[in-house]
Parts: structure tokens; sequence; C-alpha cells
């Protein structure tokens, strides 16, 4: 085995940067992507004919330079938390259109295209045909108020 790792360091390198990439599909914490550039190193060492040591050396400080300023970098912009509002956040303070009036107990609103059974506050009715905006969602049925909501 020693022998064959010798004459063929190339494809051990290889070997092992399929294993390292197999396995960092499989975790996804960028850890073994960095040893397997530095495998890759490996590789191109052999390839440029260098001992197997410095073979070994390259891939060591390969390495370690990745994990110590690549890896970093490459998780904050992966994990970089989505600014894009989906579902019901994505219509708070968006502007309705009201097609009957409403108020606490019935209405109907146009929103983003789309009726939906809205509701006012206690005590606030808003005429048909005027604009109000989504203060909420409660199941199906939207919140309206009739001022603009102020940007959370």
């Amino acid at each position: 085995m020693v022998e064959w790792i010798a004459e063929n360091s190339w494809a051990f390198w290889l070997i092992v940067v399929l294993v390292f990439i197999g396995i960092e599909m499989l975790t996804l914490d960028l850890w073994f992507a960095t040893m397997g550039l530095g495998a890759a190193g490996g590789v191109i060492t052999d390839l440029v004919g260098g001992d197997f040591w410095v073979q070994l050396l390259v891939f060591a400080v390969l390495t370690l330079i990745l994990m110590i300023f690549l890896r970093p970098v490459a998780l904050k912009h992966l994990q970089k938390p989505s600014a894009t509002r989906t579902n019901v956040d994505a219509l708070m303070g968006v502007q309705a259109l009201v097609v009957e009036t409403v108020t606490a107990q019935s209405g109907t609103a146009k929103i983003g295209g789309e009726t939906w059974t809205a509701r006012a506050p206690a005590g606030v009715t808003i005429p048909s045909g005027s604009h109000a905006w989504v203060a909420g969602v409660s199941g199906a049925t939207a919140i309206l108020s009739p001022s603009p909501i102020p940007a959370s």
C-alpha cells in the first residue's frame, strides 16, 4: 500500500479530495471543503514533481490558511439572513383597496390582486373605494388600518 501511494500519490490525493468533498456534502460546515482544497494542492504539488513530504506540507499549510481566512468569509456569505419578507409578513404595511365597507364585523378588500376578508379595529369604518393598510392578519382575515402603518 505504501509503495502504491509513493508511486501514485496524485491518485491518493485525488481520492482524498473526493472523500473530503463527499463528507462536506453531508455536513455542510465547510471544514471538509477546506481540507479537500488542501488535498487538491497536494495533487498539484505531485504533478509538478514535489516529493511526498512536500505534498503533505502543502496540504497542511493550504488547509490551515483556508480554514483561517476563507471559511469565515464563506460562512458569513452563506448564512446572511434574508431581508425579503414572505407569507403573512410580506402583507404587513401593504396598501389595500376596500371593495366592501370594512367594519369590525365585516368587509372585503383587494390586497396584492387578491380579495381578502377584512376587518377594521373596533369603532373604525373604512368606506368602500378607499385605501387602507394591512395592520395584521388573523387566520384568513386581513386587519386593516385607515392610516399608513409605520415601517418596523
